[in-house]
């Protein structure tokens, strides 16, 4: 049986012996915000078709509950935070969402009209450093799909080489 505070320090330590932080702030606009169950606001990201189809290859939109398994599944493994943006000082709103772990870090700016911003490079290239930070030597992307050219060209540009056919597409790896 669990503690409350062992349940806590375990959400906040993903990946083990790791704490996750609160935040991490990337710039004065842009900021990465550690996941809570609070994430209603997320929905909608999971129900858009072409977004579905850039990150499942499907196009069947989600439901909330689907929505909670997938955060705690992307959870299990790592940390998942969302990405949250403040272009006007008015205060950070969510935007996407990320995962970070050393075999996997899925990004979506769920977002359609900030895609192509350079947001998902700023949010990768932080989670280079903090791979960095941690020591880690390596990190990978599991599946990019073929015909997902932004996603391919974003982790390219962030360092990120194709290292192995997988049977939609590619899995990536960048030394750290």
């Amino acid at each position: 049986l669990y503690t409350y505070d062992t349940w806590r320090m375990w959400c906040n330590m993903p990946m083990s012996g790791i704490e996750q932080p609160e935040f991490i702030q990337i710039d004065k606009t842009l900021r990465l915000h550690r996941y809570t169950d609070d994430c209603a606001f997320a929905l909608k990201w999971y129900q858009d078709e072409h977004t579905l189809w850039l990150v499942d290859g499907k196009r069947t939109p989600y439901t909330m509950e689907k929505v909670y398994q997938m955060y705690h599944y992307l959870q299990a493994r790592g940390e998942v935070y969302f990405i949250e943006y403040n272009p006007c000082s008015d205060g950070f709103v969510p935007i996407g969402d990320v995962s970070f772990w050393r075999e996997d870090m899925p990004i979506v700016i769920g977002e359609p009209g900030l895609r192509g911003h350079a947001i998902g490079k700023k949010v990768i290239s932080a989670l280079i450093e903090r791979a960095k930070r941690l020591g880690f030597s390596s990190l990978e992307v599991a599946e990019i799909y073929e015909y997902n050219m932004g996603s391919r060209k974003l982790f390219e540009t962030c360092g990120f080489m194709p290292i192995e056919k997988t049977k939609g597409g590619w899995r990536y790896r960048r030394l750290v």
